[in-house]
């Protein structure tokens, strides 16, 4: 297995730092419409004893890009809050692996905004989210 030196194509320094992911840095980000996909190489401060990516933190990046992916769809300064989050775990992530996290479904609403993420590791699926987000307007 090849390690990647650098992110693939479109993505750039995440900008959004939060206490949680600073340990995990540097994490990646690519814009679209609907989405802020996350993506990182995996590295040994992101594994278990095991070696291999901790689920934590494959977690943790699923609820991110997932809040933030709702954010991009309904807009106008919004923020929010995880109310729910499932994730059923696929496969195993290992060290040198490009990390991504894609939201490929958010549904919004007034109030609450569900979104769906798919986790691969190189490519390949590792896990998938399921979130259910409080929209929390500014005031």
């Amino acid at each position: 297995m090849e390690t990647l030196a650098s992110p693939p194509p479109g993505f750039a320094p995440h900008k959004r730092k939060s206490p949680l992911t600073e340990p995990w840095e540097p994490i990646f980000a690519r814009e679209s419409e609907r989405a802020l996909v996350l993506g990182l190489i995996a590295a040994e401060a992101h594994t278990n004893s095991r070696g291999f990516v901790h689920g934590g933190l494959v977690t943790a990046l699923a609820d991110n890009a997932m809040g933030l992916s709702c954010g991009r769809v309904v807009g106008g300064g919004a923020s929010f809050v995880t109310v729910n989050m499932a994730i059923d775990f696929l496969a195993t992530a290992r060290i040198g692996q490009w990390l991504e996290f894609d939201t490929v479904f958010v549904r919004p609403g007034g109030t609450l905004c569900f979104a769906q993420a798919f986790v691969t590791a190189d490519g390949e699926p590792c896990a998938r989210a399921n979130g259910v987000f409080r929209v929390v307007r500014k005031t």
